[in-house]
């Protein structure tokens, strides 16, 4: 029997140790979970560093952009003009020639051999002719004779000519003066009409060709600034528009437009690709961003304007008042004092007051701490939807969204959201290049 309840109450204390178990386990689980909630709920987002700049309307320089190649005002690739072998190269591949330079000599033995034997007939037909003038003068000639002789000699005149010319086709000249390219013969090569000898190109003065489409020909006209470069973001070269296509081509509605550009120091090459802006009338009180301010997305385009942080909740208007009461009570308390402690000493009396006085001022100056700490509130972000428009050298012109005086993230955008706090940090400016802001710094 006694067993019995022995083991009766061992269970009983088992159970019970494994409820206590079990229920520090769950409830340790569930104090943990909501932990972990309350934490995450009320955990705030460290601050990002963004850089921002403020929008202010500014003068704008519209413009029309196009994609262009670069042509020489005078180039042409020499070929010969008759058949021959290569006896001479005159010139070196990039070499700068003069108008009517000799560049080439073929094989010319045959051709100047027959213009010898030529000049001497007409030599001898000249002389026929003088002895046939003076045999008519003096009455001996008869006149045919003399018009066999004068039609002999003119023909010999006429021939020597001919070969002088086809002399002249043994020898390539340069047309005008300018850089020739890469010789393609050699010496020793036959040669044909047409083949290709090299190219001669006049690099001081390059000429700009490109389209526009038709809703923009309005726009231009003949002497606007042209600017062209490598990129949009840099075109050092300038010019002016010296010709466009009076007829817009019908299969795609675009207009051919001509420009000229000074290259004195052969930067431009023919055939190079550029980028090219013709310079508009320039516009005033525009909004223009950084266009690394402005993000695209499904939704739109969007920038993130900094603004400063809304307080939580209600502050106290006056945090001060509640420190104010002990101090409004010593007062308070000596009027309400009996008689008896009215006739106090005075310099009893001295010490509260100069207690009271001491505890008035302390207050006074402690909330002075967190206002100078609050003088620099919290920044949060604000997305904005903006609609943009044209774009120029790096900023975007903003049409409707922006307001003058917005402090807009230009640079640290990436993981912003809406009502996030940052940090602002302009020592980076992204619209600068970094070795400019290395030299500043």
């Amino acid at each position: 029997m006694f067993k019995r309840i022995l083991r009766f109450f061992v269970i009983i204390l088992v159970l019970a140790v494994l409820v206590v178990v079990v229920g520090g386990i769950v409830g340790f689980n569930f104090l943990r979970d909501n932990g972990i909630k309350q934490f995450f709920a009320t955990m705030k987002p460290p601050e990002a560093t963004v850089s921002t700049t403020i929008a202010k309307p500014s003068s704008w320089t519209p413009g029309v952009e196009a994609i262009g190649t670069v042509r020489a005002v005078r180039g042409v690739d020499l070929t010969v003009e008759t058949t021959g072998i290569v006896k001479d190269i005159l010139f070196h591949a990039n070499q700068k020639v003069a108008a009517n330079a000799v560049l080439l000599q073929l094989d010319d033995a045959v051709e100047r051999a027959d213009l010898d034997a030529q000049k001497a007939q007409a030599a001898l037909d000249q002389t026929s002719l003088a002895r046939a003038i003076e045999l008519t003068r003096r009455g001996v000639g008869s006149d045919s004779t003399l018009d066999t002789a004068r039609a002999a000699a003119s023909a010999s005149a006429s021939q020597v000519t001919k070969l002088q010319a086809v002399l002249d086709q043994k020898q390539l000249t340069a047309p005008f003066g300018g850089t020739v390219g890469i010789p393609k013969i050699d010496v020793g090569q036959y040669m044909a009409p047409g083949t290709a000898v090299v190219t001669l190109q006049d690099l001081d003065t390059m000429r700009v060709d490109f389209s526009i489409p038709e809703q923009q020909l309005p726009l231009l006209k003949i002497g606007q600034t042209v600017r062209l470069g490598l990129s949009g973001a840099d075109m050092p070269f300038a010019g002016e528009i010296r010709g466009i296509d009076p007829k817009i081509d019908p299969s795609s509605r675009l207009v051919n437009i001509r420009a000229e550009v000074a290259n004195p120091d052969g930067k431009l090459t023919p055939g190079q690709f550029v980028q090219v802006r013709v310079e508009l009338p320039e516009e005033q009180n525009v909004l223009t961003l950084p266009q690394t301010a402005l993000t695209t997305s499904l939704y739109g385009d969007y920038i993130f304007v900094v603004q400063p942080a809304k307080p939580a909740g209600t502050a106290p208007a006056q945090p001060a008042k509640p420190e104010e009461k002990p101090a409004a009570a010593a007062t308070d308390k000596p009027a309400d004092a009996k008689p008896a402690d009215a006739m106090k000493p005075a310099a009893d009396a001295a010490k509260p007051a100069d207690k009271a006085a001491s505890d008035a001022t302390k207050p006074a100056a402690d909330p002075a701490k967190p206002a100078a700490e609050g003088d620099k509130p919290a920044l949060v972000l604000s997305q904005v939807f903006v609609k943009p428009g044209r774009r120029n050298q790096g900023m975007v012109e903003i049409v409707e969204g922006l307001k003058a005086g917005d402090e807009v993230v230009t640079a640290g955008q990436n993981r912003l959201f809406n009502g996030m706090s940052v940090n602002v940090d302009n020592t980076i400016d992204p619209t600068k290049s970094a070795n400019k802001q290395a030299d500043q710094q």
